[in-house]
């Protein structure tokens, strides 16, 4: 039996997170996409804590008129700054069992213009 798109994104990302692990020196970039929001958060695995989150709820983002591309942009932005006020330079990248395409890309290129580095 086929597996859903839900089923097949989660085995994708087991495989990732065999991979790509948070450290102090340089945490993970998760991102999560559903069909209307995009959250992504900055966490350092080893402690389990989250250094820094930014969603498209964030009053300031959700009040600009934009397409969702253009919305996950901001999100990688906002998230940089936050990130890089918290210290946080390099990061490891976790797409989440996502294409590195359209919104998730978008985010990417965002936190790379606000200065963090992959």
């Amino acid at each position: 039996m086929a597996l859903t798109k839900n089923e097949r994104r989660l085995r994708i990302k087991s495989r990732i997170r065999k991979v790509v692990s948070g450290t102090e020196t340089r945490p993970r970039l998760a991102v999560f996409r559903s069909n209307k929001e995009i959250y992504a958060q900055i966490v350092d695995d080893v402690t389990g804590n989250t250094i820094s989150a930014a969603s498209s709820r964030d009053k300031d983002i959700s009040s600009a008129k934009a397409t969702k591309s253009e919305v996950a942009k901001l999100v990688g932005k906002a998230l940089a700054e936050k990130a890089l006020k918290a210290g946080v330079e390099t990061i490891a990248f976790d797409r989440g069992g996502y294409l590195y395409h359209g919104r998730v890309k978008s985010l990417a290129e965002g936190a790379r213009e606000a200065g963090l580095k992959f």
